[in-house]
């Protein structure tokens, strides 16, 4: 039986294991955290519309029924191919095939004073951080003085993409529904939401269609819009833009960019732009012979792609299903599937009542466009139960109004904002 290392437990890695056969293989799942995570919806979590363990799945759970498979939670450390072997903080590991679905993370374009003390949306720990401190912040509000005010007042968000997009609308949201009643003393027309993006539009990548209803819905729920605008410099107090403007702000959410998990250990020629891991059209490293990468790090050129997929959940989930059934290909010496990603389509939600969707066939926006993003959202997260609490969740938040998520959960001596 062929052992499989699998590193990362994403959408990629996730299904990628759903659908090997369980009499061929047997596989070690390596991650860092003990659980799945639903990244779509991280945003909720941070504007506290969803709880944290609606959107996490345990692994050892999501893989109970599997006979010949393992879980160990631990950091890859480096890969050694010429020996088949993985190292990691709790050692080493032989494999037949080692598939990378490590995903990526926030990229600050080498700024440490931003990434030091800017906040970040890719994980749930994330979110719940992010939640901490906004809630946080009007509780300071409160004791404040009006110049300490100025800055907690301003939320600054840098990226204009899906996410950026989807947790201005939400902060919008409840800053006119929710937290004037929670909040009765606070004066919320001063609490500005700023949306600062480089390229001349808000989720850019979309349809025109996309572009301009995004941008008319987020200005009509109050968020400030620059766009063409880049972020030099943060020091945790003032935020400084390249016109040379300035923003006092206790709260920046960088929402700019990713760049790829390193793992070291393979070719520097293995490696594109953004520390993507270049692959061929079954997702094997280039110049390795049973080194696989699957997801959002993996970076394959094709006629319709020449600059890579984009990096969506539905190319991870379609790259795990053909590797799977290529390695049973291999098993039984057939001949192997090139991957060929076919574009479903892209959407973001601005806000109640409030989406963009592009298909392929049609761009729309609206009401309709909300409900499907709700829908099709519903349809990926993994188990009925989640999806039936989420689902009450968000009707309750639509008939309402309100939710009673607003939990502060952090360690009160160590806080973001001191």
């Amino acid at each position: 039986m062929k052992k499989i290392i699998v590193v990362g437990g994403g959408f990629a890695g996730i299904k990628f294991i759903e659908k090997l056969d369980d009499d061929l293989f047997e596989v070690l799942l390596i991650d860092k955290i003990n659980h799945h995570q639903f990244q779509p919806l991280f945003y909720q979590v941070a504007t506290s519309q969803i709880e944290p363990s609606s959107i996490s799945f345990p692994l050892r759970h999501i893989f109970k029924s599997r006979k010949n498979l393992q879980i160990r939670l631990t950091e890859v450390l480096n890969i050694r191919e010429n020996e088949n072997k993985i190292s990691t903080s709790i050692g080493e590991f032989e494999y037949d095939y080692l598939v990378i679905a490590i995903g990526c993370k926030t990229n600050f374009y080498g700024n440490n004073s931003i990434e030091e003390k800017s906040f970040t949306l890719k994980s749930t720990y994330d979110a719940i951080t992010i939640r901490n401190h906004i809630l946080q912040t009007f509780e300071n509000i409160i004791s404040a003085n009006e110049q300490e005010k100025e800055s907690l007042y301003n939320l600054v968000i840098v990226g204009a993409g899906p996410t950026g997009v989807e947790l201005s609308g939400a902060f919008a949201e409840i800053k006119k529904n929710v937290l004037p009643k929670d909040y009765p003393g606070i004066d919320f027309s001063k609490f500005n939401i700023i949306l600062i993006e480089g390229s001349a539009n808000t989720l850019n990548s979309m349809s025109n269609t996309a572009k301009k209803a995004s941008q008319i819905y987020l200005e009509k729920m109050g968020v400030k819009i620059y766009t063409e605008t880049f972020v030099k410099n943060y020091d945790g107090n003032i935020l400084t833009l390249n016109n040379a403007k300035t923003i006092k702000t206790k709260t920046v959410i960088w929402a700019a960019g990713v760049t790829g998990n390193k793992i070291e250990g393979l070719q520097p020629n293995a490696f594109a732009l953004n520390n993507r891991i270049k692959v061929d059209r079954q997702n094997k490293i280039v110049d390795t012979k049973n080194i696989f990468a699957i997801g959002d790090i993996a970076y394959m050129e094709t006629t319709k792609y020449p600059k890579a997929h984009p990096q969506l959940a539905n190319v991870a989930i379609n790259q795990a299903a053909v590797l799977a059934k290529n390695l049973v290909r291999i098993s039984k010496q057939k001949m192997l599937l090139d991957f060929e990603y076919k574009d479903r389509g892209s959407m973001a939600t601005v806000g109640r009542n409030k989406a963009v969707v592009d298909l392929p066939f049609i761009n729309f926006k609206g009401y309709f466009a909300w409900i499907t993003w709700m829908f099709l959202h519903l349809m990926l997260i993994l188990n009925v139960k989640n999806k039936i609490i989420i689902f009450i969740n968000w009707a309750w938040a639509y008939f309402t109004k309100d939710s009673s998520l607003r939990l502060i959960l952090s360690n009160s001596k160590k806080t973001k904002i001191e």
